[in-house]
């Protein structure tokens, strides 16, 4: 019996030292590792020594060590900035992302805030819950701007506004019922804009003088000249005066090439009866075509069927 007790005492004695001789292996299996580089947590860029445990234990230089929480754990990671909610600092020992406080969202420092949680509005880099008198809190920028004129939707100072009420136009940073002058009202920016007037180029020479297209046959015309519109008018701007002119003109008469002789009779119904004669003859007694002689005033020296013209410019047939 004491025999069995013996034996059993020494048993448990070796697992104990084994045990220990396990941990005391490990431990200086991490510690190696630590010191090498040698471990799997190293594999992610920026670490100088690691832990299969803990992560990145040390950065290399320039890199901010950053904690991340993994369920009941914390491993380090080498970041080249802060993420969201933290800041940056630097010591000639290492470099470390530090949290923000609890109302900002992100900051600069510890005492510099650059945006807030939810429920907060910044003021001069801090994160309040109500904003100072004189000013209003903006929920979609999470701020503290200045209070509005009556006029204004929404504005940088009391003096600059961005954004008018409904029906008024914005310029320069104020709100107009009715546009200034020399500007119109803009209704699909709600602004108002310059003013465009018209301009317009120099005159065309006169044109030739025509009539009905033609430049013969005619006494009286007309001359025209044209100029070119080079910039056209805002809805508002100066009208375009006129581009085009029109004045009347006379020249000397000329005959058009390939026309007939203009006849100048007494009584156009005469002398349409007497062609009507001189046809007539024609057909029946060729040779006594010409019609007993009377005196036809005519434009032109050109004569037919025996013609003779006396000294007063009358043609005789």
């Amino acid at each position: 019996m004491q025999l069995q007790l013996i034996s059993f005492v020494l048993i448990i004695w070796n697992c104990m030292d084994y045990t220990g001789c396990q941990s005391h292996s490990s431990s200086r299996h991490r510690q190696h590792k630590a010191m090498t580089g040698a471990s799997s947590g190293c594999q992610q860029g920026g670490c100088l020594t690691c832990s299969d445990y803990n992560g990145c234990l040390s950065c290399k230089p320039r890199l901010f060590m950053h904690l991340e929480r993994i369920g009941m754990k914390q491993i380090g990671v080498c970041m080249t900035s802060c993420p969201l909610g933290f800041y940056g600092t630097r010591s000639p020992e290492r470099n470390t992302c530090t949290k923000c406080r609890s109302e900002c969202d992100s900051c600069f420092n510890k005492n510099f805030c650059t945006r807030c949680r939810a429920g907060f509005y910044l003021h001069l880099g801090k994160c309040l819950d109500s904003c100072p008198v004189g000013m209003v809190h903006n929920d979609a920028q999470r701020e503290c701007v200045p209070r509005c004129s009556a006029e204004c939707e929404l504005c940088v100072n009391s003096d600059t506004c961005t954004r008018c009420r409904p029906g008024l136009y914005q310029l320069n940073g104020s709100c107009y019922h009715i546009c200034p002058d020399d500007y119109e009202p803009n209704d699909k920016l709600m602004e108002c804009t310059s003013q465009v007037h018209c301009d317009v180029g120099e005159w065309s020479e006169w044109s030739p003088c025509s009539r009905s297209g033609r430049t013969c046959g005619f006494r009286r015309g007309q001359e025209t000249r044209t100029r070119q519109v080079l910039q056209y008018p805002s809805p508002f701007g100066n009208p375009c005066p006129e581009i085009s002119e029109v004045k009347d003109c006379l020249v000397k008469k000329k005959r058009c090439p390939g026309s007939l002789p203009t006849l100048y009779l007494g009584h156009m119904a005469q002398f349409q009866l007497y062609a009507f004669q001189t046809a007539l003859l024609q057909f029946v007694q060729p040779e006594q075509a010409c019609l007993p002689l009377r005196t036809v005033t005519v434009y032109s020296e050109d004569c037919h069927c025996g013609c003779s013209q006396d000294s007063g410019g009358s043609t005789h047939v």
